[in-house]
């Protein structure tokens, strides 16, 4: 067996990427197409993967075109199934992941929001001119799973505009089941806000390739009995043993929105020194974008959650075999050849990040292997992003430099 799917106690343990884009949302490789992410999935390691953009018209034929089945879908025999997903916008500009049990519940849900959208059919995450309650409404009546995407970040995140689930989602905000943390979040930060206890945590790609690079370079390990949606439901509800087990995903630190920065000068602040300059950057006059780990800060009110899953730190492997021997472009033959090495004697890159031995996979490379290593055990630095620049991984043994900026209150003799 090439792909990982192992069976425990007549469960079985599942890899799922639950949120990526189709070829018709702004921004996305037009090779993102079904026979495309199913044969990039299966090098992935991804055995359940989100459609994106399922209410989009021409995605919507393509899909119905391509995929077999009910609830979750198969294409032509591959071990990759596919459950109906799509993330939109509402008119608050914070971004919503839906996902469906059916092609007639799609149909449904985008009869529901024509007139609520003027470019539900120009781009794959529409723009809708209502608010989180009004579109929970219409998801639960089509009998599909809803929550917020990328939760913290500054532009499209829920808590970048409201306080509480409760003051976005209103008298549905308890039917909410899951909460995509997103690349700057992991679920230690998510964690120190106590009303997300109760959730199921997402860690997804948003992936606009279907390349391995992107194609599930966050992801979740779940448990269910067999591919249905009823099964996927019971996941998102934690029921009766279904649930997701270990979310893989990067370092907070590598997100683009992690700390609080200047979107100019990319000078970094520390909390309570932006709040003093109210948000203009001291050195430039610009302004400084709050990170996501300093309003996770503003929200919190406990410490974490002991009874979370488990979450590993994880890069692309393309990235990782690029640091390790130090190569500026990650699209080099060298760096394929070295992962090509490693998939085709473990299977998938899924394996070699988290599954497969060390003392294994040192014997196709050994600098390789010791940074997989490292990621294992939390030994991996970087210099953080911020302010819309991703973090940066650093060579084993190098501390990142960070400048914050230094506030100095103002004297008397400089008024």
């Amino acid at each position: 067996m090439n792909f990982l799917l192992y069976e425990n106690m007549d469960f079985l343990e599942i890899n799922a990427d639950l949120h990526i884009h189709s070829k018709y949302a702004r921004g996305v490789s037009n090779k993102m197409e079904i026979p495309v992410l199913a044969k990039q999935a299966k090098l992935k390691g991804v055995q359940l993967l989100g459609t994106g953009d399922c209410l989009h018209n021409k995605w919507l034929s393509h899909l119905k075109e391509n995929l077999k089945g009910e609830g979750i879908y198969g294409y032509n025999g591959c071990e990759t199934k596919f459950v109906l997903q799509t993330e939109v916008q509402t008119f608050d500009r914070v971004h919503h992941v839906i996902l469906l049990p059916s092609f007639s519940k799609a149909d449904e849900l985008r009869e529901k929001l024509l007139k609520y959208s003027n470019n539900l059919d120009a781009d794959g995450r529409p723009h809708l001119s209502i608010g989180g309650e009004e579109i929970s409404e219409f998801v639960f009546e089509c009998e599909g799973l809803f929550g917020p995407a990328h939760a913290f970040t500054p532009y499209f995140g829920v808590y970048a505009h409201y306080n509480s689930l409760k003051e976005c989602y209103g008298k549905y905000s308890n039917k909410i089941s899951f909460l995509e943390l997103g690349l700057s979040a992991d679920s230690h930060l998510a964690d120190k806000i106590s009303e997300l206890h109760r959730l199921t945590f997402l860690s997804n790609s948003d992936a606009h390739s279907p390349y391995p690079l992107r194609l599930a370079r966050e992801f979740n390990r779940m448990k269910i009995k067999e591919f249905t949606f009823e099964e996927l439901k019971k996941v998102m509800l934690q029921k009766d043993l279904r649930k997701v087990i270990l979310n893989c995903g990067f370092y907070p630190e590598h997100g683009k929105y992690h700390l609080s920065r200047c979107k100019n000068c990319l000078m970094f602040y520390k909390l309570e020194d932006a709040k003093k300059l109210n948000w203009k950057c001291g050195n430039c006059g610009g302004t400084i974008n709050k990170g996501v780990k300093d309003r996770i800060l503003e929200l919190s009110d406990c410490d974490g959650n002991p009874e979370r899953p488990k979450y590993i730190h994880i890069y692309p492997l393309t990235e990782i075999i690029a640091t390790a021997y130090n190569i500026k472009t990650l699209y080099s033959e060298s760096v394929s050849e070295i992962w090509e090495k490693f998939i085709k004697q473990f299977g998938n890159e899924i394996r070699v990040l988290i599954d497969v031995e060390i003392e294994k996979l040192e014997k196709i490379d050994k600098k390789v292997a010791e940074y997989i290593d490292a990621f294992r055990q939390d030994k991996i630095r970087q210099i953080p992003g911020g302010g819309g620049i991703y973090g940066k991984l650093l060579p084993l043994g190098k501390k990142p430099k960070i400048e914050f900026f230094k506030y100095r209150q103002k004297s008397l003799s400089e008024y």
